[in-house]
């Protein structure tokens, strides 16, 4: 199991999962599926892209910005 927290790649335009400032995984795609931490609680959710570019979760509402360093974990 991957964990770390999410961080925006510039070089590839995805978000993916950091250990540790090192990239666990550099770059996520749409419909992937993980767990967040919200509210200590591991929740599972699924990233997406909006037609403007703005990535989310589908199933906690978050988007953009709120996205920085969220605890994650997948498999």
């Amino acid at each position: 199991m991957i964990k770390g927290r999410l961080g925006y790649n510039s070089e590839n335009g995805r978000y993916g999962i950091l250990s540790m400032d090192l990239w666990e995984n550099d770059g996520l795609y749409c419909g992937e599926c993980l767990e967040v931490l919200i509210n200590g609680e591991w929740v599972e959710d699924r990233i997406e892209m909006a037609f403007g570019g703005e990535w989310y979760l589908v199933y906690s509402k978050l988007k953009g910005s709120d996205l920085e360093n969220l605890p994650v974990r997948r498999k």
